[in-house]
């Protein structure tokens, strides 16, 4: 059965999956949302590859006992550094520790992801989905590029979604003012707008020795969501949890993309699971991505000197 380009992740997800088993000795990772789900999933796999971890978490009193287990079972380094993804001011406060601490980052994973049902403006007065998901990883991101590229060969790793699917980023719109807020369309914007940035900064990182994708960690049991009301948490841990897989298949997905020579021609692509897919039209849009880019530049002040566009917001 030949399946249509909009639905091709459907197979792909029951394919076969590659796998790697290179042992990342000398290794320095640093992983976002690194406390629950497909971060804390990954950080445990590095683990098991002997790397040595950064833990850029939220929550320092979750972050202590998965930090000692680690150190206790592998006997690598783990550090914790506290960075929340709503506030570009703590995400800034982070990546200056990382930059001013570490010599070098390997691989970078940023698997902090949110989904809301509700529509929350953050305290930079953008839509919060959008901030978490989209803005803060990129400015993270960003911030962390020099090093990157002093670290090179390095790779960047963004946890993005089959999600990206259920709507486009509008740039004239980001808080939902003139559209319905959904919880499928708000985290659908913000997957989209993250798309279009690592399609442009695969473009600037050509040469540098730098390798960037986005990956869909496949249909995985794993906490998000778990900030919205009693029914959806009701809903999810009765229904929808049932149907979903071990969190482990992201983290040895993710181990393959960090470690395997063959991802390193295909920066800028977009992952489901291992197996390399077409993302939604409307994620492909060319322009779309340059004005994304310029977008995320000036929400996040990374240049204060780009020309503000009208009603932005």
């Amino acid at each position: 059965m030949k399946w249509p380009e909009q639905l091709q992740f459907i197979p792909n997800g029951k394919m076969k999956q590659k796998t790697s088993d290179l042992n990342m000795d000398g290794y320095t990772c640093v992983i976002s949302g690194a406390t629950s789900g497909v971060g804390k999933a990954t950080l445990i796999k590095f683990a098991e590859a002997h790397a040595n971890l950064v833990m850029v978490v939220r929550n320092q009193e979750k972050a202590n006992p998965i930090k000692d287990m680690i150190e206790n079972t592998y006997h690598v380094k783990v550090d914790i550094v506290i960075a929340d993804f709503s506030d570009f001011d703590s995400v800034r406060q982070a990546a200056t520790y990382i930059n001013n601490n570490y010599e070098k980052i390997d691989i970078l994973v940023n698997s902090v992801g949110i989904h809301s049902t509700k529509k929350h403006l953050s305290k930079h007065h953008i839509e919060l989905v959008y901030t978490t998901n989209h803005l803060s990883i990129f400015l993270f991101t960003m911030l962390l590029i020099d090093k990157l590229k002093e670290s090179q060969p390095s790779r960047i790793i963004q946890v993005n979604s089959e999600g990206h699917r259920f709507y486009s980023t509008k740039l004239n719109d980001l808080n939902f003012k003139k559209h319905i807020y959904t919880g499928l369309r708000s985290y659908g914007a913000s997957k989209t707008a993250q798309l279009y940035t690592v399609y442009e900064l695969a473009k600037q990182l050509k040469d540098s020795g730098v390798t960037i994708i986005a990956m869909h960690p496949g249909a995985v049991k794993t906490n998000i969501g778990q900030n919205n009301g009693f029914l959806y948490r009701l809903s999810s841990k009765l229904f929808t949890s049932m149907l979903l897989k071990d969190v482990h298949i992201s983290s040895d997905a993710i181990h393959y993309l960090a470690t395997s020579p063959e991802v390193l021609a295909h920066s800028g692509e977009f992952y489901n699971l291992t197996i390399l897919e077409i993302p939604a039209k409307h994620a492909r849009d060319k322009n779309k991505q340059e004005l994304i880019w310029k977008s995320s530049l000036e929400l996040t002040g990374l240049n204060l000197n780009a020309k503000k566009e009208e009603s932005h917001v």
